[in-house]
C-alpha cells in the first residue's frame, strides 16, 4: 500500500511500523520538496528508510530513549525554513 506525501508536509509513521524486532519506535518522515512523493506502507524494515531518503524524504528515526515531541518540533522548524510563503 502507498500514500503521497504533499510538499511541503511531514507525517509520523509510528503506527505503520509492523515488525516487533524493528529497531525503532517511530519515523518521522518529512517531505522538503516541492513535489508529492509515494511513500510505501506499512514499514518492514530498516531497509526501508535508505529506500525512501533516495527519493527525496527525511527520514527521521526516533528510539524509544527519544524524546519524539523535541524531534517533531525540530524537524517542524527545518521544514518551515525552506516551505514557501505562499503555501
Amino acid at each position: 500500500m502507498k500514500f503521497v506525501m504533499r510538499p511541503y508536509h511531514m507525517v509520523s509513521l509510528g503506527g505503520y511500523i509492523v515488525e516487533w524486532d524493528f529497531p525503532y519506535r517511530n519515523l518521522i518522515v518529512v517531505n522538503k520538496t516541492s513535489e508529492p512523493i509515494k511513500v510505501e506502507i506499512p514499514v518492514f524494515h530498516e531497509e526501508w528508510i535508505r529506500e525512501h531518503r533516495e527519493l527525496g524524504l527525511d527520514v527521521i528515526p526516533v528510539t524509544r530513549d527519544d524524546n519524539y515531541l523535541r524531534m517533531w518540533k525540530k524537524a517542524h522548524a527545518e521544514l518551515d525554513k525552506v516551505r514557501p510563503e505562499n503555501d
